[in-house]
């Protein structure tokens, strides 16, 4: 696994670049939820997780289980771009029979947790977290999560779960990009103070700017935040982030780009198209 920052910054971009390409050639949706994830997953998969690509089910390794599943298209691509398997199986996304389905799907080597469902994927990690302390296993579990699902009760029973159980081997990463499927989350169900929250039911947490790798290199590198409780790092995040004409714009929550919209898109992110 890379620590060089300028790396990460590198899988970032071809993330995204993968992104536009795959949601394009598909006719998906979901393009600026993945994007807003891009550089979280980086700094997780350049320099966070213990895994290995080689062997997917290693039983040592770190655990992700990306709940707001939606965002399929910014997982396979790291995962592509991380080894797990060929990258032209990104040319197949979201098409009849591909492996490769518009919500991450369990079988796809380095995926631990079938998701779209909102407000499953922190439960589902309590689990496994539990799991890792009672079998004396060393993994560490994340979770990331939308905010849009933190309207979820069940979001709410397994964040009660965890510091219950102690288990300062689960980080939960909120993806805060305060956009949701039909508006603004302030508009829609307004979660502040989110961090508070958190903190009330037993979380270490930390803010940070979900964009700036330094600051997720940081806040990921060193979970637990603190012996004995699980931990939120809540990263503020910029929906479609990377393209201009995406970002902050809940259309691009369902849209996919067309042929100049990609151009345009990719032209951004300097790549030819």
């Amino acid at each position: 696994m890379a620590s060089d920052t300028t790396a990460v910054v590198e899988l970032a971009r071809k993330i995204r670049v993968d992104v536009l390409r795959m949601t394009h050639k598909a006719g998906a949706s979901h393009a600026g939820t993945s994007l807003s994830i891009a550089d979280v997953l980086a700094v997780l998969y350049g320099s966070v997780l213990r895994i290995q690509a080689t062997e997917p089910e290693w039983p040592d390794r770190d655990r992700l289980v990306v709940s707001k599943g939606h965002s399929a298209a910014a997982v396979y691509a790291v995962l592509a771009q991380s080894g797990f398997y060929p990258r032209t199986w990104l040319d197949t996304f979201c098409q009849d029979g591909s492996r490769l389905a518009g919500h991450v799907t369990r079988g796809v080597p380095g995926v631990e947790a079938s998701t779209g469902s909102l407000g499953h994927g922190l439960a589902i990690g309590c689990g496994m977290a539990i799991g890792a302390k009672r079998s004396r296993r060393r993994y560490r579990v994340f979770v990331l999560m939308s905010d849009g699902e933190c309207d979820e009760g069940s979001t709410w029973e397994a964040a009660l779960f965890g510091p219950h159980h102690k288990l300062d081997n689960l980080v939960a990463i909120v993806d805060y990009n305060k956009i949701q499927s039909l508006g603004s989350v302030k508009e829609v169900l307004d979660l502040e103070p989110l961090a508070e929250k958190w903190r009330a039911f037993g979380w270490s947490v930390q803010e940070v700017d979900g964009h700036d790798h330094e600051q997720l290199l940081e806040a990921l590198g060193r979970a637990p935040l603190a012996k004995g409780r699980p931990s939120c790092i809540i990263a503020h995040t910029v929906k479609g982030k990377g393209v201009s004409f995406m970002e902050h714009q809940l259309a691009w929550h369902y849209k996919s780009p067309d042929a100049e919209q990609l151009r345009e898109a990719l032209q951004e992110l300097e790549v030819p198209r």
